[in-house]
């Protein structure tokens, strides 16, 4: 028996119904269903529950991941956070198991949040020699690939242009060699910004991966870096998917500016990834009046065409120093800091995270993957809102999560 049915559940627009899984895919859907008991393997009533896509998380960071302890980040900002982790390595804080074993509790985390598909971002460069961050996470997508589908970024030093970049080339070649989905970096941090993109997209086009990049993780407005990627996409033709994480400094440009980068971004096939949590905590430090919240123009760049996904980036590390692997914190955040309506918050977390990803989109309707989160709640809304506990996580229509909750209150005057 493989087959699940799920009964007495509401949509997200407030319709009840059943929902019948089977071989991987939503079945059948409607009020009432009148299914045969001797294939299915789990009859739940959702009375009381919404059922909705499953969650999605487009940036993560697993090598980084629950080391807040380990690594504190006195400045607070960016800066602070990368020399906190350079530090670190120095020291010879992390280690191969050690970090597996991170990487699978932050793995565990979201799946039983909700989410069935990851991109990871991972370090790579001349200084880690033996590519262990590498190593680390394919040992822990190995642990949890009955759960969660995880996609891994070569994350690279900097410079990786330029004669200095030499040794980080090299690095790259051999984590390409090793297996890596796509070619990551940021030009933002290279004094050769457009360098370090012409480099990352002739790696990409050799390997033929697809590129995720840090762009423009500043509040200043002379680096638009955003601008030099998308023409470098358009100019050289690249067909792989190009996403473009944080675009911070998009926000400080006029109105005018951001439409024209925007229309660019969308000509070029760009996919754009803000990512609230750590930009609200790394940027504005330095602002003590008016702080800018530090969060791409997401409708500037929507109405232009382009697919706008959102990720929770980093989680308990020196880059942010809280986060709780949940991505209706992420959409809570889209909601009170970037003036996103609830329901599409949730659709930037799930549905739009699996556009940008390049996998089929899901429905509540039969035919649909069956990637399904169920949160004992009565709307989008009021799921992120209370971001309750009581959740049940299917994958390819396999129950893999299920988190239950407990109150009791002293009902004695």
């Amino acid at each position: 028996m493989t087959d699940h049915l799920i009964r007495n559940v509401v949509d997200a627009t407030g319709r009840s119904l059943d929902v019948h899984l089977s071989a991987g895919r939503i079945a059948a859907v409607g009020a009432n269903l009148s299914i045969d008991s001797s294939v299915v393997a789990d009859e739940f009533d959702g009375r009381g529950w919404i059922v909705l896509p499953a969650l999605a998380e487009p940036h993560a960071h697993l090598d980084k991941a629950l080391t807040a302890h380990q690594v504190p980040n006195p400045k607070g900002d960016l800066m602070g956070a990368i020399e906190a982790w350079i530090g670190a390595a120095e020291r010879g804080v992390f280690g191969l198991d050690e970090m597996t074993e991170r990487a699978v509790a932050a793995l565990t985390k979201l799946v039983a949040s909700g989410v069935t598909l990851v991109r990871t971002h991972v370090n790579v460069g001349e200084s880690d020699s033996d590519l262990m961050h590498l190593r680390a996470i394919h040992a822990a997508r190995r642990a949890m690939e009955h759960l969660v589908d995880v996609h891994v970024v070569a994350l690279m030093h900097s410079p990786l242009s330029g004669p200095d970049g030499a040794g980080n080339r090299k690095a790259l070649a051999a984590a390409l060699e090793h297996g890596v989905d796509l070619v990551g970096g940021c030009p933002h941090l290279e004094d050769d910004g457009p360098g370090m993109i012409d480099v990352a997209l002739s790696a990409a086009t050799e390997a033929g991966v697809g590129v995720d990049l840090h762009v423009d993780e500043t509040l200043d407005a002379n680096m638009l870096t955003l601008r030099d990627l998308a023409t470098a996409v358009i100019d050289r033709g690249f067909a792989s998917p190009v996403a473009a994480s944080h675009c911070v400094s998009l926000s400080m440009q006029p109105i005018g500016v951001q439409r024209e980068v925007a229309a660019r971004v969308a000509g070029a096939g760009v996919a754009i990834i803000p990512l609230p949590q750590t930009n609200l905590f790394l940027q504005g430090w330095d602002h003590h009046m008016a702080m800018p919240r530090g969060i791409t123009p997401i409708d500037v760049l929507r109405d232009a065409g382009v697919v706008v996904a959102a990720g929770g980036d980093n989680v308990q590390d020196p880059f942010n120093p809280v986060g709780r692997s949940d991505p209706l914190e992420t959409a809570a955040l889209l909601v009170m800091a970037a003036h996103q309506r609830p329901e599409v918050a949730y659709d930037m977390v799930s549905n739009d995270v699996r556009r940008v990803l390049g996998r089929a989109v899901v429905d509540i309707e039969p035919g649909a993957p069956a990637d399904l989160l169920l949160v004992r709640s009565r709307s989008v809304r009021e799921a992120i809102a209370d971001a309750p506990v009581d959740r049940r996580v299917y994958r390819a229509g396999r129950l893999v999560s299920v988190t239950a909750s407990t109150h009791w209150m002293d009902d004695r005057p």
